[in-house]
């Protein structure tokens, strides 16, 4: 049996006409195919990596504090 979410999701769906269920779905399919792209663009390997380079970063000094950061946001 389907959990509440996906019940209420049903629920608004049948009342769509044709065009308005070829648009949501059109707008699933776009949801789905950005995160396909996200999850194959970055492995456990890759992610690692990064992390150790933004460690490495960090304790070069290689960073904004927080006060740094709010006075450049004054400026935009």
């Amino acid at each position: 049996m389907a959990n509440t979410l996906e019940q209420e999701l049903y629920k608004y769906i049948i009342q769509l006409d044709d065009a308005e269920k070829k648009s949501v779905l059109q707008m699933l399919k776009t949801f789905l195919k950005g995160r396909e792209k996200k999850v194959a663009g970055t492995n456990i390997e890759q992610y690692n990596k990064e992390i150790d380079e933004a460690i490495a970063r960090v304790e070069a000094g290689e960073f904004y504090s927080q006060e740094e950061v709010d006075k450049m946001s004054k400026g935009w």
